[in-house]
């Protein structure tokens, strides 16, 4: 896919340059002709401020990363996230059972349960992702085809919270449907700022697309479970 449109991370208008390169290496940051501020401040900042402020959700920080950055790595997070996913749900069928021998664990390694995991937690995120699209594709004049690949990549790239499955599982307590919970709702926040950020919507239609995309995916994690599947944890996290 290519790179995408630059834009101001103020305005959301277009433009053509985030800095000017001097001679001497002298760097300047470019005025967006329209809000007359930095194109994108963010050029000179820090990475781990740049991470601060997304997981703050700010429309800034978003709009650098999906605009005027050319990450590509919205698949390998994917495939990260679901197996992160999938491990919280392994790890919470077999936290009840008995383990009387080292080996266990060997065992567990071995069974087929645990890429079962992995294939609900792909076809979920995939439902999530379709829902979205699908909510999106029925508003008139929203979602154009242009837009279609970039909303995926900006999906795929909010779901990162997702990460955090796995600190949860090793330093597992007593408040951890709490925990998870709380991982939950920052993800669809974070899926939720993305598809705004993307379609320069209202916060109320992204909030929209999101419930779509999580109805979805509750009712494909159903279907599943009526069809014999173990459900696992469930849901979108």
């Amino acid at each position: 896919m290519g790179r995408v449109v630059l834009r101001c991370i103020e305005c959301n208008e277009k433009a053509t340059e985030l800095h000017r390169d001097y001679s001497n290496g002298i760097l300047k940051i470019t005025l967006c002709g329209s809000c007359q501020k930095p194109v994108d401040k963010y050029i000179e900042y820090d990475p781990v401020i740049i991470l601060i402020d997304a997981i703050l959700c700010k429309t800034q920080a978003f709009r650098h990363i999906l605009f005027n950055t050319s990450l590509d790595i919205h698949w390998k997070l994917c495939a990260f996230c679901v197996l992160c996913e999938a491990y919280l749900r392994w790890s919470l069928l077999h936290s009840s059972e008995p383990s009387g021998h080292p080996a266990d664990i060997i065992r567990y390694a071995k069974e087929w349960e645990f890429y079962g995991m992995v294939a609900l937690a792909s076809l979920e995120l995939a439902a999530f992702c379709g829902g979205v699209l699908c909510l999106l594709w029925a508003v008139p004049g929203r979602l154009q085809g242009h837009d279609v690949w970039p909303l995926l990549r900006a999906l795929l790239l909010s779901c990162y919270g997702k990460v955090l499955l796995v600190p949860a599982v090793i330093w597992e307590h007593d408040f951890s449907p709490l925990c998870l919970g709380l991982i939950k709702l920052f993800v669809l926040t974070s899926n939720s700022q993305a598809v705004r950020v993307i379609l320069n919507c209202r916060r109320r239609l992204a909030l929209v697309a999101v419930g779509a995309g999580l109805l979805s995916e509750m009712l494909v994690a159903r279907a599943c479970q009526a069809g014999g599947e173990h459900p696992g944890d469930g849901g979108h996290v």
